[in-house]
């Protein structure tokens, strides 16, 4: 049986946020089978979510009568993604090594991905932002999209970041260049950049651990 139309509908119309839990699972599994309804097995995969830990999370999916392996990977998988892309929400940042967990997976990318990290008043993540999507060595950055979702939050201070695809952290003469622009903007917005982080694989560089951010404030 394949997904009722009314929860596509409901998800499309009004967010992700609006369906219940049964129905986000319904959405995942997109099917039932002949054993049982895709509404009901969702109702029972929701119960289960409910009585234990993720840790074996696919071991008690799959005790339940009518889900295979792939319908228990499919919700653990997407558990799995939506703790990824959450768990900075909140995070305390107080030195610039507390924002690479965080964003270090860009570090793996063939293309440069520029973010804002926008923060509160107690240097908490609001939000981890992809400003622009470049080429394989660069990417062009205006102020106004850096600073338009920190306007929007209402964000007290900025670390925006990059990835060089190239492996190599040191800036280019364009990536201090772009700093430089960003802290102009700043002062002129009233919401401070506290710091800009080069990462690859290999390591990360931060404007303000060398003492840069200064120097072109």
């Amino acid at each position: 049986m394949n997904n009722k139309p009314d929860v596509r509908e409901k998800a499309l119309k009004f967010g992700l946020g609006f369906p219940l839990d049964y129905e986000l699972v319904m959405l995942i599994l997109g099917t039932g089978n002949s054993q049982m309804s895709v509404e009901t097995m969702s109702k029972k995969i929701v119960e289960v979510l409910d009585s234990g830990n993720s840790n074996d999370m696919v071991e008690r999916l799959l005790k339940m009568k009518g889900v295979g392996q792939s319908k228990a990977l499919a919700v653990a998988a997407a558990i799995e993604l939506g703790k990824r892309r959450t768990c900075h929400l909140g995070a305390h940042i107080s030195s610039p090594s507390d924002v690479i967990p965080f964003v270090n997976h860009y570090a793996m990318s063939s293309k440069e991905h520029f973010l804002a990290v926008t923060l509160n008043g107690g240097h908490n993540i609001i939000q981890i932002h992809v400003v622009s999507i470049g080429t394989t060595n660069s990417t062009v950055v205006h102020p106004r999209d850096v600073f338009y979702e920190a306007i929007k939050e209402n964000a007290s201070a900025v670390i925006v970041c990059h990835n060089h695809p190239s492996g190599e952290v040191e800036p280019s003469e364009e990536d201090i260049d772009c700093t430089s622009k960003l802290l102009q903007a700043s002062k002129i917005i009233g919401i401070p950049i506290l710091d800009h982080i080069i990462i690859a694989c290999n390591g990360y560089y931060s404007f303000m651990e060398c003492d840069l951010l200064k120097k072109l404030a």
